[in-house]
């Protein structure tokens, strides 16, 4: 097949099935090794993560061999096209290595301007969320469905999400507090699935720092695409990585911000 006779779309949904393919047969296997990737704190990587990038690359290789590639795993290649995929194979390692299903598959093609299509992949329970390109949308075991965030307003009716309790430096971590004080419900440990429940409208409000541009980018267009918000803690872009702010509609983003730049 040549490289223009497939969309971009559909080479995003090709990634995310040979990614499935390569890290279904590790999921809940009571061998899987794993490598600590810090000589200080704890950022696991397993064959399974390393297979599903492999994939990935070896199919980008043979249908966008010009665009670049940004993973997690490997070094990058460049961008002959102005484009480039950027990939975590499985986002949420943690997750995966504790057999729960909140890890993902990470797809994003990015431009100067950031990511113009994301899929947010849960390979376990088959749940696919796809935005831009004119699609918005959450494939799964009830069919297909159209994203739409919730119209929350008000921090006190939110459900806010993120990883760990302890978000980024000391400073962040209380500055997220602040938050986390205002809203009805809030909820950790869930990665990537995170943003897509707030893209389906499940929820109304993720807050995370320390990230890289492959933890945010799918997320930042499937979110876009189901109609919400994500800047950094200042309002500014945030597919480069750093601390994120996700939000349903834009008075929460608002009133989330303010309370993240608030000085105690």
């Amino acid at each position: 097949m040549s490289e223009k006779s497939i969309s971009d779309t559909e080479v995003a949904h090709r990634l995310a099935d040979a990614a499935r393919a390569a890290i279904l047969p590790f999921f809940r296997q009571a061998d899987l090794g794993t490598e600590n990737k810090l000589s200080e704190g704890f950022d696991p990587v397993t064959i399974a993560d390393r297979a599903a990038e492999e994939a990935m690359r070896t199919l980008l290789a043979e249908l966008r061999p010009l665009d670049g590639i940004h993973g997690e795993e490997f070094p990058p290649v460049e961008s002959k096209s102005g484009r480039t995929w950027v990939l975590d194979p499985i986002d949420g390692t943690r997750g995966f290595i504790s057999g729960t299903p909140t890890w993902g598959v990470l797809i994003a093609l990015s431009e100067d301007q950031g990511p113009v299509l994301g899929v947010i992949d849960q390979p376990y329970i088959q749940e696919r969320f796809t935005g831009g390109a004119g699609v918005g949308e959450v494939t799964g075991p009830q069919g297909t469905t159209a994203l739409k965030v919730r119209k929350t307003s008000s921090l006190d009716q939110a459900i806010l999400f993120s990883t760990f309790p302890e978000v980024g430096t000391a400073d962040e971590e209380q500055a997220f507090r602040r938050v986390a004080r205002q809203v009805q419900l809030t909820r950790y440990g869930m990665d990537c699935y995170a943003y897509a429940l707030l893209a389906a409208g499940q929820a109304d409000l993720v807050i995370e720092a320390g990230l890289n541009a492959y933890d945010i980018q799918a997320p930042i267009a499937v979110i876009e695409a189901a109609g919400g918000i994500v800047t950094n803690w200042e309002g500014g872009p945030v597919h480069e990585g750093g601390r994120a702010l996700a939000a349903a509609t834009p008075e929460l983003h608002a009133a989330a911000m303010k309370l993240l730049q608030a000085k105690d």
